[in-house]
Order: structure tokens, then sequence, then C-alpha cells
């Protein structure tokens, strides 16, 4: 005769022997379960990515990943492209304020920094999501993936790149780079015009005047504390001090500064510059490849360390195709779109993958290009950008 254990093993073989679990309640779905689940209620959604607009190259790469997501998970991916996150943080700020809890305008952000700090402060962003996320067992956690600019990511943003401050320079003109504060003002005075930077606070005007804030300042440990009044004037005094100097030297003699990156490195093409800022340490590589930047131009990064970050994929609190969202950011730190990613031929943003988990055409090209240095407390950025605008704004 049967016994009531082998009935179980025959008819539930995976439960094995499973009688005191059954009595003690249903069992847990398991990771899987869940993530099936979500790409089942995510097929048909339209996923609203909010991302800076501002490059050829990576719009063009998110109109091949939004194929992809199409065909395979059947979620159509649209970029709204904005020139400053900061604006969707405002507007999904007056959506809490308005009381408008679902049905948000927003499904993705593409953030770091001051506005993730705002983001999370101001409660604006949804429950933690990234645990449920298959590819994010591959992320290479020795990167600066689980704080923000010093702030704890805590699961409410994926990464999804790195970022390290460099200039791009024409080597033609440039014989020996410039890669101290010293030496890039003492180039700047010799070559007037020839050098400029984008207007603060866009992101790559902004993040110039920490790495030289960073070049400048002896002791760093105050940077990475919340800025306060008593000690911002004494250890920002050296950049002014040396911005100052600078100024007169550079391009329409620091009277007029450029809106964006891309309007930068524009001027690089054109010759009216020999040295641009640049925050991908692989643009330069890619721009010449896709002829954006003439043959000779090359990166180069501050001898002391280039100020680095990851940028992150977010889910705002209201978002209204939220598994639509989780699926795009699982996709985007798939192997194959992180390869393509970091690929100087399509984007060149470097990969926050483990090298052992991506393709082997990407193996070669590391995370970080260059010694690196983290990015202070972001209210540093907020009180700089204010006062360079007191002082040069015009």
């Amino acid at each position: 005769m049967l016994t009531p254990c082998s009935l179980l093993k025959r008819s539930l073989t995976h439960l094995l022997c499973a009688l005191p679990l059954l009595a003690s309640g249903p069992l847990l779905a398991s990771p899987d379960d869940h993530w099936q689940q979500t790409l089942e209620e995510a097929k048909g959604q339209t996923v609203y990515f909010n991302a800076w607009g501002g490059s050829p190259e990576i719009n063009a790469y998110l109109v091949w990943a939004g194929q992809e997501l199409a065909r395979d998970y059947q979620v159509k991916l649209i970029q709204v492209k904005v020139d400053d996150i900061a604006q969707s943080v405002s507007q999904l700020l007056a959506n809490q304020q308005a009381g408008k809890q679902a049905g948000g305008p927003i499904d993705l952000l593409w953030v770091n920094g001051e506005n993730f700090k705002a983001l999370k402060e101001q409660g604006l962003l949804g429950a933690p999501f990234t645990q449920v996320l298959p590819n994010m067992a591959l992320v290479d956690s020795s990167l600066p993936v689980s704080e923000d600019f010093t702030i704890p990511v805590e699961g409410l943003e994926a990464p999804w790149g790195i970022g390290q401050l460099n200039l791009m320079l024409n080597r033609k003109e440039v014989s020996t780079p410039p890669t101290s504060a010293a030496a890039l003002l003492a180039w700047a005075k010799a070559h007037p015009g020839r050098f400029t930077y984008p207007k603060p606070p866009q992101f790559h005007g902004s993040s110039f005047l920490k790495q030289i804030l960073l070049e400048l300042t002896p002791n760093p440990a105050p940077l990475y504390q919340e800025a306060i009044d008593a000690n911002f004037a004494r250890v920002t005094a050296p950049l002014w001090a040396w911005l100052d100097e600078l100024h007169p030297a550079l391009w329409r003699k620091g009277k007029l500064f450029p809106t964006s990156a891309a309007e930068t490195r524009q001027l690089l093409d054109d010759g009216e510059l020999a040295i641009a800022i640049s925050f991908n340490p692989q643009e330069a590589e890619s721009a010449v490849q896709t002829g954006a930047l003439p043959p000779g131009v090359v990166a180069v990064a501050m001898e002391r360390g280039a100020l680095t970050n990851s940028h992150f994929l977010a889910i705002p609190f209201n978002a209204s195709a939220r598994a639509g969202a989780k699926v795009v950011a699982n996709f985007l730190l798939s192997p194959a779109a992180q390869a393509r990613k970091a690929d100087p031929a399509y984007w060149g943003d470097p990969s926050v993958l483990r090298a052992d988990a991506l393709p082997d055409s990407a193996k070669g090209q590391p995370a970080l290009r260059f010694k690196s240095v983290a990015e202070p407390h972001p209210s540093w950025q907020l009180k700089l950008e204010a006062v360079w605008a007191e002082r040069y704004g015009h």
C-alpha cells in the first residue's frame, strides 16, 4: 500500500514529502515568479523615459533600445528629451502637491547627484525596486553604485553607467596636455580664447567647478559632508581666485559661456577651441570614429584623479507604467545593452557590469579608464552654482 508520503512524492515531486510545509501555509513565490509577473504586466505598456536629449549618440542608442524592447517584451519606450532633469523633478513635485498619486507623466528618469537627493528627500520616488531586477546580479559592486554623490541609493535607482570628467583636446595643438589646475591655467593664459567650459548650472560646467575645487583644496574632507556657511567661503576661496585668473583667458574672454557640452564639442570640432570638457571618458574616441570630432582629439584626465560618478535610472512615485519601467531598466542593464552602450561606435559610456558578465567584444573597455576622485556631497554643487552665478553670471 502507498503511504501518504509516497503519494505526495509521486504527484508533487518538487515538494518532496512536504506535509509540514503545507500545514504551515502557502509556499512563497520565487523571485523568478515575481519577475515573470512583471514581464506579463509590462506587455503593452508605454514607458515615458525622461532623459537628457543633448547627445545624438545617446538618442540613437535609445532608439535602438526601444526597438529591442518592443520586439522582445512588447514594451514601447518613448524618450522625453529634456535639457535638465531638474525640470522633471519640479514636474513631479507639482504632481505630488496636487495629490496626483497615480497616472503620472514620467515612468523612468535618468538621474544622479543633487536631483536624486531632491527626489529622495521629497518622497518623489516609488518603493525600492532594484532588488527585483535579475540583471542587478551582474553589476560590479566595486564601482560607485551604492551611493550617489554620498547619498545612499537604497534600491531607489539602478546604476546605468559611469562618468569621469576629462579634457578632450586636439593633440595637434596641445603637445603637452595640462593635467593639473595650475597647468591648465598656464596653458589657457598662453593660448587665450582656446578653452572654455559650459555655463553652470549645466552639468558639465558645474562638474568642472567641482573638479578644480578638489584639485585646489588641501583637505577635501569637508566636501564630503553637508556644505555649511561657516566653512564654505574658506574652502572655496582658492577656486574663485583661480577662476578670476582664468576667465580673461577663456573663449570670448569669459564674457560668454557655451550653454551645453554639445555646443562646446562643436566649438572644438570647428577649431574655435583646442580643449573642451567631457564627462564620458570615451566620448573623444567615439566622436572621432563617427566624424563628430577631427582625428587627433584624445581624452586626458587630471593627474590627481578624474571626478567620477555613476548615473542611474529611477522610477517616480506615480509612474503610470511601473512594471514597464522595471523591464526597461533591467534591459538597459543586460550584457548586450551594456556592451553596445560601452562601444565607442555607438555611445562609449562605460558599463557598470562585471567584466565576466560582458561579451568578449566589450571586455577590453574598463569602467574606470582614469584614476577616480569621488563626487562631493550634492549640497556643495548647489552652493557653487549660486555663487558662480553671483560672480560671473552676468
